[in-house]
């Protein structure tokens, strides 16, 4: 379901973790949680709804790594997790 392509697509958003920002969010509007019951994308994430594929807590989890290693100090030297 990974829809952005670094090379050929080119975003708005230019900041760090851009790309894991967009996958999550199309992952989540496409998801039956939000289409079907109405919900917004922040509440479908944390009520743990089971109509959200399991892809979208993935991109999650990534997303939540990637920004963290934003503020580590050892990804001077490491680079950014995530694409």
């Amino acid at each position: 379901m990974m829809r952005y392509e670094g090379e050929n697509a080119h975003l708005v958003d230019q900041s760090p973790c851009a790309g894991i920002r967009a996958d999550l969010k199309m992952c989540l509007l496409e998801s039956d949680c939000v289409k079907k019951q109405k919900k917004t994308p922040r509440e479908c994430l944390q009520s743990f709804d089971a109509s959200v594929p399991n892809e979208c807590y993935a991109l999650r989890t990534t997303f939540f790594e990637c920004k963290r290693s934003l503020l580590d100090n050892r990804t001077r030297f490491r680079g950014r997790k995530g694409y």
